[in-house]
């Protein structure tokens, strides 16, 4: 009992605060460092290929300076930019979450390492390809391509509502963790956060985001290596973990439960994980962006690589570190006890109360959930501004700015950003389950985009009046389910089914909580769906409308249609009449192109360097 006893008697001692000061001096000092060293060196650069010559493709920026403060001029490097990709995904939600989720509901949810695996196959082979070919600088550029403005500006405005919704939430999770262990206030926390990434956000672009992604994630990833490798010898060993996880009935692997009610089960892990991880890293402007900063197709490919390697060890050990939790709490549940407030604390106080001890640790602990904030917000903050700029401004309402107008336009979208975040994080405070809030907001805009172009790239006949009833449809459905589940969760009608806990060794007269629960059968079943099902039902519902509206209202023309524009795994399949003559490209054929951009990489953008070559000079 005397390990319980003292849980609030661990508080930021100096040597913390001069940790996490440090990160944070870091990300400012990096972002102020590609403002104004490394900037004047690119464009110095910029220029001199300019002069000398070399073409502009013809999807570049209009000047020099925009091109490398969104794009990093097309040259950034291939770890860096794999390492912010994993930061564009693993956020404060995915590390308190996480460890929540395994600690009430067990390891099924660890089964999704196996849907990131084919999520990375399925973009580097399917999406990519098609986009590293028409060298887009948004992701929605393609669906102005493929059917109509009208589709781009949907999707887009879809993506900047996605995405003001979701900035909240990466604020207020590390904000949760930092009151833990300090005392100070939420708002302030997370407006100091804001004000911090928006600065460096602002004066560095694209190449301070991705460099100071690259070591957040770093220090993130060594900060939970370290409580866990601590937790681990406290807990005697690894086996020791498992065996108090077996005996609490939290090693689930292989749930085969056929309803779709469940939480967690191996087929709502499974299909419900690949069709959400699939739709953000395929389409979403977010990871889009970066995968355009590199100079070619095989090198996009080897960053998802990396990303797809990082990104299942870093869930793998939050997964164990909410067995660690378990093994520590299996005799007083925190939350039962009244030592915690949100379940999305579970982690902050396991390291006060193992690790609290050995300054500076809990310091580093917070500096890296405050990184993995950081890094989602930087990346969110620049990638909507592209999107504002180029695909409301000048796509939406068909604007020509000069380039002082596009800075402003830019850097003000970012600093209003800020601002929105902080207010919205107001909302959050009464909301609980971090992880399936942000996954059910996100699966509304996550699943109707990736649905629209999975429509525009494998089913060839569909037309620009399918995919808007499609999209229409797919968001209607979505936000139905989502919402709708959120409502009968504030109401009380559906509650989360945690598996057993236990008070017997708390401090105090503590007494266990009646898990009693409803009978659900008078909600709506849409309403009681697990939340992994909400982005395939709005995936499927988008592409098999679009596609059955596309008949009736007449199917495009394949002959008429650009090869380019369709992935290539079906090329094999489509009319020769769609591939561009001979005389543009000596690669692109009906009977080599999918080869050549599956296996190959290279694009009809250029060459395996991303230099000019003759191949792209009508670019």
């Amino acid at each position: 009992m005397k390990k319980y006893i003292d849980f609030q008697t661990f508080h930021f001692h100096w040597a913390d605060y001069l940790v996490f000061a440090a990160m944070i001096f870091l990300s400012t000092g990096t972002g102020l460092f590609f403002a104004f060293y490394k900037k004047e060196k690119a464009i110095e650069l910029g220029q001199q290929d300019i002069d000398s010559g070399e073409k502009r493709r013809k999807n570049d920026f209009d000047t020099s300076n925009m091109n490398e403060y969104l794009l990093g001029s097309r040259k950034l490097k291939i770890f860096p930019v794999s390492m912010s990709l994993v930061g564009s995904y693993v956020s404060g939600v995915t590390i308190l979450g996480t460890v929540s989720e395994i600690y009430y509901f067990g390891t099924q949810y660890w089964m999704i390492v196996i849907s990131i695996v084919f999520m990375a196959v399925a973009v580097s082979k399917i999406y990519l390809p098609v986009f590293s070919v028409l060298r887009v600088n948004s992701s929605y550029e393609y669906l102005e391509m493929r059917f109509s403005p009208a589709i781009r500006s949907l999707a887009s405005i879809m993506f900047v509502m996605d995405e003001m919704f979701f900035l909240p939430i990466v604020l207020y999770v590390p904000s949760i963790a930092f009151n833990q262990v300090t005392g100070i206030n939420v708002h302030v926390i997370s407006t100091v956060i804001c004000i911090i990434c928006v600065i460096y956000t602002i004066l560095g672009g694209i190449k301070a985001v991705v460099h100071t992604d690259a070591w957040q994630i770093l220090v993130m990833f060594v900060s939970v290596m370290v409580v866990v490798t601590i937790g681990c010898f406290k807990a005697g060993s690894i086996g020791d973990v498992f065996q108090t996880a077996s005996e609490g009935g939290r090693l689930i692997f292989a749930d085969i439960n056929p309803s779709m009610y469940q939480r967690q089960t191996l087929w709502g892990v499974l299909i419900g994980g690949f069709f959400y991880w699939t739709s953000f890293n395929a389409v979403n402007q977010t990871m889009v962006q970066r995968y355009m900063s590199l100079p070619s197709l095989r090198k996009a490919q080897w960053s998802i690589f990396i990303f797809t390697i990082g990104i299942i060890a870093f869930i793998s050990v939050c997964c164990f570190a909410g067995l660690l939790v378990y093994e520590f709490y299996t005799k007083c549940d925190p939350m039962s006890a009244g030592l915690i407030t949100h379940d999305d604390q579970l982690l902050p106080v396991f390291v006060m109360q193992t690790v609290g001890h050995y300054y500076g640790v809990p310091g580093l602990f917070i500096a890296g959930v405050f990184g993995a904030a950081l890094s989602s917000l930087s990346v969110v903050l620049n990638s909507t501004a592209l999107v504002m700029l180029e695909d409301i401004v000048k796509g939406c309402l068909r604007l020509k700015l000069t380039e002082r107008s596009s800075t402003i336009l830019v850097k003000g979208c970012i600093l209003i950003l800020g601002v929105v975040a902080v207010a919205l994080v107001f909302v959050l405070e009464q909301l609980s389950g971090i992880l399936s809030v942000a996954t059910s907001v996100t699966a509304i805009a996550a699943g109707t985009t990736c649905g629209l172009f999975t429509l525009g790239m494998l089913v060839p006949w569909s037309n620009s009046i399918g995919a808007l009833v499609g999209a229409i449809a797919g968001a209607c459905i979505s936000g139905w389910i989502s919402f709708g589940s959120q409502i009968a969760f504030a109401n009380g009608y559906v509650t989360p089914h945690k598996l057993e806990i236990s008070v017997e060794d708390c401090p105090g007269n503590v007494t266990m909580p009646d898990n009693v629960y409803i009978d659900e059968s008078d909600v709506f079943p849409l309403h009681r769906l697990s939340f992994h099902w909400i982005n395939p039902i709005g995936v499927l519902t988008t592409v098999l409308v679009g596609t059955i509206v596309s008949f009736i209202s007449g199917p495009t023309v394949l002959k008429k249609l650009d090869a380019e524009l369709i992935s290539p795994v079906l090329h094999r399949y489509l009319p020769k009449e769609c591939f561009p003559p001979s005389s543009i490209t000596n690669e692109m054929t009906r009977e080599n192109t999918a080869t050549h951009l599956l296996n190959d990489g290279r694009g009809k953008g250029g060459s395996e360097t991303g230099e000019s070559s003759d191949n792209s000079g009508k670019y």
